[in-house]
């Protein structure tokens, strides 16, 4: 199965770029995984409401023009369905088993998605109802990946 993750923005952080590399590392066994990173906009201090759903539109186009057809997208969204591990790991057992070739999680940028990426969703997943960093989200998404693989194949780490 391949795993393509879209986001907005670059990680910045060393200590966030180390950890996604030590679980797309870990995930190598499982799955063949991509990050796939889009420009941001810059989004002014007194940005109006107009001015952020344009921004939103901007990235969307970006995001978009990243998702090949055949792909089943699950946007990250705080108004999404919430899993646990083990219900998310149910979750991606079946699109394995279903014939699923290719998933694509998309996180967006600091501003959230636009709604022609909703639109385009398959899925709405959400991780909770706090918002977090962009960058972190890689890192929460990145390992909770190696975590389903994991409970899939029956070994020691989900705790």
């Amino acid at each position: 199965m391949k795993i393509t993750v879209v986001c907005v923005g670059k990680v910045r952080e060393k200590f966030y770029r180390d950890a996604i590399a030590e679980y797309e590392k870990r995930l190598g066994r499982y799955c063949k995984l991509e990050f796939v990173e889009v420009m941001d906009e810059k989004t002014p201090e007194s940005a109006s409401a107009l001015m952020k759903e344009q921004i939103k539109e901007k990235e969307a186009g970006r995001i978009l023009e990243k998702i090949r057809e055949d792909a089943f997208v699950c946007t990250l969204e705080i108004s999404g369905k919430r899993l646990s591990s083990e219900e998310l790991a149910r979750w991606m057992e079946g699109h394995m088993v279903g014939g699923t070739s290719r998933i694509v999680f998309v996180i967006g940028g600091s501003l959230g998605l636009h709604e022609s990426v909703r639109k385009r969703s398959d899925m709405a997943l959400s991780f909770s109802d706090m918002t977090f960093p962009h960058q972190l989200m890689r890192v929460i998404l990145t390992e909770q990946l190696y975590r389903i693989f994991r409970i899939i194949h029956g070994e020691p780490y989900h705790k």
